[in-house]
């Protein structure tokens, strides 16, 4: 009986042994190097046995060494699983149906854990090392991917890989898993076609780039959008008209940053009937309301924050950490740029779910006014799963011109 120890080793071997098979002078295909790869691994089935299923799994596994992501390649490949973790090279974790747990699956060393790390960055042109230990990447298929090194993360790499569905969610499927009441989708799709400004705020993996996409497919196909991001994942579809731009880090000698506030002044020379911003986390926070300010309506971005109020705070404070302009200055331009704010959230049962949609509805005693049009009613539990919906808090819309100029009231 050869055990799993015994299997690694066989592994080793191959990898070793097609190593020296490899003309470094010739770009091998895919299918040559398939085809190399399987000749070693009968070569040694017919000096021991080896079980068929057992050989095809060995066969992927050398594989993807070399061309895919090693050993984190099948949980890429599993639809069901949302998150892969690693903290270390024999420690990872991934997220299925909700629910996370540690795998088997380990990097044979710390040191293929590295080389797969720098192969992945090195795709998109970043770069990470002991000076530059944080960046942000993404996988071909537009998983979003963080990258943590030494001397920053204690315990040695880490890494985090975010996957979006191949196909990404409507809203119809929103609704479908009750994220979204119809009600309620059959609004927020009103707004995105006539171009009111919204901004969707919530907490981290609560779905923000989800519902963004989701929301996005919505935007008539007859307009030019310009995305800006720092790691390129959102997927607009049905609009022919799109550019997208991702944020760039300096070089080792610290030059050639390109950031999202470059990106987005650089987007208003580009004639956008729209601009999304994936995500604000800083004083790019000031460009973005400047340019929902001056004629780019229906412009979409995500926050990090616990409720609307809370994002309102937020931007506050991402404008006033790269500008000396004074308080009240700040919140007459957020009540001038966004018309909506869409909270969505990750509740204890893991659900994610809109849980307030607020208008802006102008300025009051120097505060942004929100008026909440829905809100999200908990009715207890039933099976290990929230029951609720997203309810009309029987507030009207404030602000219908925008409604009324595309003939959608």
């Amino acid at each position: 009986m050869v055990d799993e120890q015994q299997w690694q080793q066989l592994k080793l071997e191959l990898k070793q042994a097609v190593k020296e098979r490899i003309d470094y002078g010739h770009m091998m295909s895919d299918e040559e190097l398939l085809e190399v790869i399987e000749e070693e691994v009968f070569a040694r089935s017919a000096q021991r046995f080896i079980p068929a299923g057992r050989k095809r799994s060995i066969v992927l596994d050398v594989y993807h060494s070399f061309r895919g992501l090693d050993v984190l390649q099948p949980l890429v490949d599993d639809e069901r699983i949302t998150e892969i973790m690693i903290n270390a090279h024999d420690r990872i974790f991934i997220e299925k149906d909700g629910i996370v747990t540690m795998t088997d699956t380990a990097f044979e060393s710390r040191e293929r854990l590295e080389d797969t790390i720098q192969a992945i960055v090195g795709r998109v042109n970043r770069i990470v090392n002991e000076s530059n230990p944080v960046v942000d990447a993404r996988l071909p298929d537009g998983s979003r991917v963080n990258v943590v090194l030494p001397p920053v993360a204690l315990n040695g790499p880490t890494m985090t890989i975010r996957k979006f569905p191949a196909q990404p969610l409507t809203l119809d499927d929103l609704i479908d898993r009750e994220a979204v009441s119809r009600e309620a989708a059959e609004l927020l799709t009103r707004l995105v076609r006539a171009k009111y400004n919204l901004f969707i705020s919530g907490g981290t993996g609560s779905g923000k780039t989800t519902l963004l996409n989701a929301l996005s497919q919505h935007i008539p196909p007859d307009e030019r959008i310009i995305t800006i991001e720092d790691s390129a994942e959102l997927q607009i579809r049905g609009v022919p008209n799109v550019v997208r731009l991702e944020t760039r880090n300096a070089s080792t000698e610290g030059k050639g940053e390109i950031s999202i506030r470059h990106l987005i002044r650089a987007s208003l020379r580009m004639r956008p009937n729209r601009i999304i911003v994936g995500e604000v986390r800083g004083a790019e926070a000031l460009d973005m309301l400047q340019a929902m300010n001056t004629g780019h309506d229906g412009s979409l971005s995500t926050g990090h924050a616990n409720s609307p109020i809370d994002m309102v705070s937020r931007l506050e404070t991402m404008v006033l950490s790269g500008a000396q302009l004074p308080l009240d200055v700040v919140r007459k331009q957020i009540a001038g740029a966004i018309d909506f704010f869409v909270h969505i959230q990750r509740l204890r049962d893991r659900s994610r779910r809109i849980t307030e949609i607020s208008e802006v509805i102008g300025m009051n005693e120097g505060e942004v006014v929100l008026q909440p049009i829905y809100t999200f009613q908990e009715n207890g539990e039933r099976n290990g799963r929230i029951v609720g919906e997203l309810r009309s808090t029987g507030h009207a819309q404030a602000h219908t011109y925008k409604l009324q100029m595309y003939g959608l009231t």
